[in-house]
C-alpha cells in the first residue's frame, strides 16, 4: 500500500504538471503514453515476435493520436483513411506471410490501434482546445470522482454484484455511489464557474463520465480475464500499466466529444 501511494503521489504531481503546461509538454507525454499502452497491449495479446505487424500498427498510433494539423502540419488522408489502410496493409501482409499471420491476428491489431488511437487522441485535442485546461481538469475530476466513489461505496455498502462474471469486486452500489460522486464533483465545477459550466450540463456530464468510465474499466477487466493476466503491465508499481490505469479515459474522451458535450 506504501508503495502504491507513493507511486501515485509522485505519477499524479507529474501528470498535473504536465497537463497545466499543455502545449508540446502534455502532448509528449500522452504520445508516450500511447506507444506504452500499445506495446502493452501487443504483449498481453502475444505478439512480441510479430516485428513488422507491430511497426505497422505502430505507425498508424501515432498517425492517430498526433494532433498533427495544431501544431502546423499536414496530413495527407484523414483519419478514416489511414484505418482503412492500415487495415489494407495488415491484411496484405497475411497473404505475403502464407497466413503465418492470420487474419484474426491481424484484427486484434487493428482494433488496438482504433482503441488507443483515439482514446489518446482525444485527451491531447480536449487540452488544446479553447479552455482546454479547465475541461481537461473537468472531465479527469469526474472519472477520479467516479473511480474513487465506487470503491469507498461499494467498500462499506456493496452487496449486489455488478458483473461477477467479468468483474466480481465491484458492485451496484458502488457503481451508483461513482455516479453520484461524479455528478457531485461536476456540479461543483459549475458553482465556481457558471459561465463555463451550467448545472444541467455538469449534472449531464458527470453522469455521462462515470457511466461510460465504469464501462471503459470493465472492458479492461473482460479483457485481462479472457487473457488471464492481473495488470496489463508495470510501469507503476502497485498500480499496474498504463491501459490499466487509463482504461476509463480511453473510452470517455471521444465519447463526450462525440456527443458535443464540451463544446461551449
Amino acid at each position: 500500500m506504501k508503495q502504491r501511494i507513493v507511486t501515485g503521489v509522485i505519477a499524479g504531481l507529474v501528470f498535473i504538471t504536465l497537463l497545466v503546461l499543455g502545449s508540446y509538454w502534455y502532448t509528449g507525454l500522452i504520445v508516450l503514453l500511447s506507444i506504452i499502452g500499445y506495446r502493452e497491449y501487443m504483449q498481453m495479446n502475444g505478439f512480441t515476435k510479430y516485428k513488422l505487424t507491430a511497426a505497422v500498427g505502430l505507425i498508424s498510433l501515432l498517425y492517430l493520436t498526433v494532433p498533427w494539423e495544431t501544431f502546423g502540419g499536414s496530413l495527407p488522408v484523414s483519419s478514416t483513411a489511414i484505418i482503412w489502410l492500415t487495415m489494407f496493409v495488415l491484411l496484405f501482409i497475411t497473404v505475403a506471410s502464407k497466413n503465418m499471420i492470420t487474419i484474426d491476428q491481424v484484427s486484434i491489431i487493428l482494433l488496438g490501434v482504433i482503441y488507443i488511437g483515439f482514446g489518446f487522441n482525444y485527451m491531447i485535442t480536449t487540452r488544446l482546445a479553447e479552455h482546454g485546461l479547465f475541461w481537461s481538469i473537468v472531465v479527469f475530476v469526474c472519472i477520479w470522482a467516479s473511480d474513487s466513489g465506487a470503491y469507498f461505496v461499494g467498500s462499506k455498502l456493496g452487496k449486489h454484484p455488478l458483473w461477477p462474471q467479468i468483474s466480481p469486486k465491484k458492485s451496484i452500489e458502488g457503481a451508483i455511489g461513482g455516479v453520484v460522486i461524479s455528478m457531485i464533483a461536476a456540479i461543483g465545477f459549475a458553482l465556481y464557474a457558471p459561465d463555463m459550466l451550467g448545472i444541467g450540463k455538469a449534472v449531464l456530464l458527470g453522469f455521462v463520465i462515470a457511466v461510460v468510465g465504469q464501462v471503459g474499466d470493465l472492458i479492461q477487466s473482460a479483457y485481462k480475464r479472457v487473457k488471464g493476466i492481473k495488470d496489463t503491465g508495470t510501469l507503476l508499481p502497485g498500480h499496474g500499466g498504463v491501459l490499466d490505469r487509463m482504461d476509463s479515459w480511453l473510452i470517455v474522451f471521444p465519447f463526450i466529444h462525440w456527443l458535443g458535450i464540451l463544446t461551449h
